[in-house]
C-alpha cells in the first residue's frame, strides 16, 4: 500500500477525499465509467455523459470544503489532502468580468472564433516541432503533425483538434483557467534564455483570451488534452459561467481537443450554423489559409454509383508566398496570388516584396495594380492590405498600414511579433505599426522611382492611372514630399502631348530663372487661351500645367523643390525681363505710371464692386486685360471647390491688370482724360472687367447685363 494513501484504501474502490492526495499514483486512480481507450483513435469521447456529470458534480460538492480554487502547491504546502481527479474550480472575479467583456463586446465577428482555435493548434504544433528539437529524448512523432476540424450536425458539436505538444494538468488551470494568460509568452522567454538558437521560435498565441471566444457561439466547451511525453491526460469543461470543472484522465491523445456544443442557429445575432462544413471552409479561407500546418477536415462525397463515401481534404492552401524565398515562386504563382487578394482580372503591374528583420520583423507582398478601381474616388472605398500575424488573418483594409493616397496598392503584410489587444481586431503598440507604416510607404515610393528609370512605359500607366491620388501627398504626407515631387509628372508648354517631371523642367530652365512657373485650371485648352500666358510664351518661359482638381490644393501647402520656389503665372507681380531689359524699360514704365495713374484710380472706384484693385500688366502682350490675385489668395477654382463642400466662405476680390498697349485701353484712357463725366465709360470699364473674368474660365454674376452692354457697343459700330 502507497504511503500516501490512507487505511481506508480497498483494491477496487476509489479513496476517499481525506485519504488521497496525490492522484498522480496509478494506485490512487479510479476507474472512469463509460471512457473508451483513445489508443483506438479520436471517435469516443464520453458516451456516458451522465454518470461523469453527477460525479463531478459531487466531487464539487466535496471538494468545495477545501477552497479548491487554490492552485495545487499551495493546497500541498497547506496539508489540505483532496482527491484531484475531478474538481470544480472558480473563474477569478477578474477573469469572469473579462469573459462577459469579451464575449459580447469585444469581438465584432463571431466567426473569429475558429481562427482563435486555429491559431492555438498551429502554437501547440510549433511547441512541438521546437520541443523535439531541443530535447532529444522527448519521443514523439512529428512526421504528421496536422490540426483537424471535426463536425456532428446531430449533436451540434464541433471540434477542433491538433496532435501538437499538449498540456498538462497544471497549464490547464494556470493557462485555461486564468483570461488573458498565455504560455506562448512563457514559452519563448524560456526558450530564450535557452543557448540553442538554431530552433525556429515561429509562434502564435500571445494573444491569450482567444480561446474563451469560443462561449461566442457555444453553451459549453470541453477541451481534452495530454502533454508529449506525458501519460497522464486531462479533460476541461466549462459553460461560460463561474466555474468550471477539470478532470484527470488514464488516457488520451497527444495534443489537445476543444469541443464546442453549439447555440442555436441565429442569423439576426450573427451566429451562423457552424456544422455546415462550406461555412467551416469559407472562414478557413479567410483567416487562416495560409497556416502553416494542415488543416484537415472529412467530407461526404457521392460517387458515380450514389454511394456517399466519407473522404479527409486540407482545406487551407498553406502558400504563404511572402515567407518562401523569392527564387521559389513563380511568376504565374504571383498574378494567381494578386488576384485572389484583389479581386481583380489584371495581372498586377508591379511586384513589391519586401522583408524586414531585427528588432520587429515582418514580411511584406504588395502589388501595384495595373488599373485603377472604380471605387478609388468614392468614400465608402477600401484599402488593399491585409494584415497576418504568423500567417493568422488579423484584418482586412488595414488602414493604418497604409497612407490614404496609396490605398490602391494590395497584398499582405505578415509581421512576426505583433502585439494586438485582447481581440486581434484593434492594434496595440501604435509605435510599432507606424514604423511597418513609414518603411511601407518609404518602400512604395522608391520602386515607383526605380519605374522612372528601369521601366518608363509601366512608369507612364502607373502616372496615368494613380497620378491623382499620389499627389494627394503632398498635401498629407510632409514627410515623403519630396519624395512624392520626384514622382509627379504635369503637363506643360514644352510638349503638347508629353508629360514632364519637375526634375526634367528644372533642366530646362533658363539661366538665371529662380522660380517654377505653373498654373491651374479646368483643362489645358482653357489654361492655353489663357491671356496669363502670353508674356511667357513670347519670352520662352516654360509652365507647368495643373489640371487635376487635387493640383489646387498642393501648390498652397508645397512652397518650393531643390532649392526653387513655385511661382503660379495668375498670381501676384511677374516680371520676366532681364537686368538689360529692365534699364531699357524702366524709364517707359516710369511715364506710362503717370499717364494711366488717373484712369487706374477711377477704375479701382468705379469697380470697387468686384476688385480691390487696377493696375498696368507685364505680363500681357496682345489682351487688353486679366485677372490676377495677391500672392497668397485663393484661387477661384479652389474657392468654388470650398463651396461645393459647404463651406461659407466670402467671396474674394481681385485684381484687374491692364494691357497699357493694347487699343482699347489706351483708347479708354484717352476718353476718360477727355470727358470724365461721360457714363458710357463705366459701362466700358464694366465691358472690360467681364471680358477679363470670362477669358480666365469665369462666371460673371449678372450675364444678361454684360450682354446687353456688349449688344449696345456693337451696334454703335454699324
Amino acid at each position: 500500500m502507497p504511503v500516501h494513501c490512507g487505511p481506508s484504501r480497498k483494491p477496487g474502490r476509489e479513496p476517499t477525499t481525506s485519504t488521497c492526495w496525490r492522484p498522480s499514483r496509478d494506485c490512487c486512480r479510479p476507474p472512469t465509467p463509460g471512457v473508451r481507450s483513445y489508443s483506438r483513435g479520436y471517435d469516443a469521447w464520453f458516451p456516458d455523459r451522465d454518470r461523469l456529470t453527477e460525479r463531478r458534480r459531487r466531487r464539487g460538492v466535496e471538494l468545495a470544503r477545501h477552497r479548491t480554487y487554490y492552485p495545487w502547491k499551495l493546497l500541498f504546502q497547506k496539508g489540505i489532502r483532496v482527491d484531484t481527479q475531478v474538481e470544480t474550480l472558480e473563474f477569478e472575479a477578474e477573469a469572469r468580468q473579462l469573459l462577459q467583456l469579451m464575449v459580447h463586446s469585444i469581438y465584432s465577428n463571431k466567426d473569429t472564433f475558429l481562427r482563435e482555435l486555429i491559431s492555438n493548434s498551429s502554437d501547440a504544433l510549433d511547441k512541438l516541432r521546437l520541443e523535439a528539437y531541443r530535447d532529444k529524448d522527448l519521443q514523439v512523432d512529428t512526421a504528421d503533425l496536422h490540426i483537424g476540424i471535426e463536425v456532428d450536425k446531430e449533436q451540434r458539436t464541433l471540434t477542433v483538434r491538433d496532435n501538437g505538444i499538449g498540456m498538462s494538468r497544471d497549464d490547464v488551470v494556470a493557462l485555461i483557467g486564468t483570461i488573458a494568460k498565455s504560455g506562448t509568452v512563457d514559452f519563448l522567454h524560456k526558450m530564450k534564455e535557452s543557448k540553442d538558437a538554431a530552433a525556429p521560435q515561429d509562434l502564435i498565441g500571445q494573444f491569450g483570451v482567444g480561446f474563451y471566444s469560443s462561449f461566442m457561439v457555444a453553451d459549453k466547451v470541453t477541451l481534452l488534452t495530454r502533454r508529449a511525453g506525458e501519460s497522464d491526460a486531462t479533460s476541461w469543461e466549462s459553460s461560460g459561467g463561474g466555474t468550471y470543472t477539470i478532470e484527470s484522465l488514464d488516457d488520451a491523445p497527444q495534443g489537445t481537443a476543444v469541443t464546442l456544443y453549439l447555440k442555436p442557429e441565429d442569423k439576426d445575432d450573427q451566429l451562423f450554423d457552424y456544422t455546415d462544413g462550406w461555412k467551416i471552409k469559407e472562414i478557413v479561407k479567410r483567416y487562416s489559409d495560409f497556416i502553416a500546418w494542415p488543416i484537415r477536415m472529412g467530407v461526404e462525397r457521392t460517387g458515380k454509383d450514389g454511394q456517399a463515401t466519407h473522404e479527409v481534404e486540407t482545406i487551407n492552401s498553406m502558400k504563404a508566398l511572402w515567407a518562401r524565398s523569392k527564387n521559389e515562386v513563380e511568376e504565374h504563382e504571383y498574378k494567381d496570388f494578386y488576384k485572389h487578394v484583389s479581386h481583380d482580372w489584371n495581372d498586377p503591374l508591379e511586384i513589391i516584396r519586401m522583408k524586414a528583420e531585427g528588432t520587429f520583423e515582418y514580411q511584406a507582398l504588395l502589388f501595384i495594380p495595373s488599373q485603377a478601381p472604380l471605387d478609388l474616388f468614392m468614400r465608402d472605398r477600401k484599402r488593399g492590405i491585409q494584415l497576418y500575424v504568423k500567417r493568422v488573418f488579423i484584418m482586412d483594409d488595414c488602414e493604418a498600414l497604409m497612407p490614404e493616397y496609396l490605398r490602391f496598392i494590395k497584398g499582405v503584410v505578415d509581421a512576426q511579433d505583433l502585439s494586438l489587444n485582447v481581440s486581434r481586431e484593434i492594434l496595440q503598440q501604435d509605435r510599432q505599426i507606424q514604423m511597418m507604416r513609414r518603411r511601407l510607404v518609404k518602400k512604395v515610393l522608391s520602386t515607383v522611382q526605380d519605374m522612372m528609370t528601369s521601366n518608363v512605359e509601366h512608369y507612364k500607366t502607373f502616372w496615368a492611372q494613380f497620378g491623382r491620388v499620389v499627389k494627394e501627398g503632398l498635401i498629407n504626407d510632409a514627410e515623403n514630399r519630396e519624395t512624392i515631387l520626384g514622382i509627379v509628372s504635369s503637363a506643360s508648354t514644352y510638349h503638347a502631348e508629353q508629360l514632364t517631371t519637375l526634375r526634367q523642367y528644372l533642366d530646362r530652365m533658363k539661366d538665371g530663372q529662380q522660380d517654377i512657373y505653373y498654373v491651374t485650371g479646368e483643362s489645358r485648352s482653357i489654361i492655353e487661351s489663357s491671356p496669363h500666358m502670353e508674356a511667357f510664351r513670347a519670352k520662352g518661359f516654360e509652365v507647368l500645367l495643373l489640371t487635376d482638381p487635387v493640383d489646387e490644393m498642393w501648390v498652397e501647402s508645397v512652397r518650393e523643390f531643390d532649392g526653387k520656389r513655385f511661382q503660379s503665372i495668375a498670381k501676384g507681380q511677374v516680371d520676366l525681363d532681364t537686368e538689360e531689359e529692365k534699364q531699357t524699360a524702366e524709364s517707359d514704365r516710369d511715364q506710362q505710371k503717370k499717364d494711366f495713374a488717373d484712369l487706374l484710380s477711377w477704375m479701382t472706384t468705379t469697380l470697387q464692386e468686384d476688385v480691390k484693385e487696377v493696375r498696368l500688366s507685364s505680363r500681357l502682350t496682345t489682351s487688353p486685360a486679366c485677372i490676377v490675385g495677391d500672392t497668397h489668395d485663393v484661387t477661384p477654382t479652389l474657392e468654388k471647390m470650398y463651396r461645393a463642400m459647404g463651406q461659407d466662405i466670402p467671396p474674394i476680390k481681385r485684381i484687374l491688370e491692364l494691357n497699357p498697349t493694347h487699343p482699347l485701353v489706351s483708347g479708354l484712357q484717352k476718353a476718360y482724360g477727355e470727358r470724365k463725366d461721360d457714363p458710357g465709360l463705366a459701362e466700358t470699364a464694366e465691358l472690360l472687367y467681364g471680358m477679363a473674368h470670362l477669358a480666365e474660365g469665369g462666371e460673371l454674376s449678372d450675364p444678361s447685363r454684360f450682354i446687353r452692354l456688349l449688344a449696345d457697343r456693337l451696334a454703335r459700330t454699324l
